[in-house]
């Protein structure tokens, strides 16, 4: 393995607005259940659980449809974009 070359990772724009959309349906469950949905996810992201996602509307299937990274990246450019410098 050679450690002097970065790995390149990209990710579709479909694929980028389909995880827009399953993350918003992913909130609106979790709100709806009473749930804190920020804390919610961050479990998930940080442990791999689905435990975490409830199952109302679906949102547990849904959320297992992505990948943890692409979740990731998506957060991490919307932040990047949204004007917090």
């Amino acid at each position: 393995m050679n450690d002097d070359k970065t790995m390149h990772f990209r990710v579709g724009k479909e694929d980028a607005l389909n995880t827009r959309l399953i993350l918003s349906k992913v909130y609106e469950a979790l709100a709806e259940k009473g749930y804190n949905p920020i804390n919610q996810l961050i479990g998930y992201l940080l442990s791999g659980d689905p435990a975490y996602i409830t199952s109302h509307k679906g949102a547990r299937n849904l959320i297992r449809g992505l990948e943890r990274d692409e979740i990731l990246e998506e957060i991490l450019e919307y932040y990047l974009k949204s004007g917090n410098k």
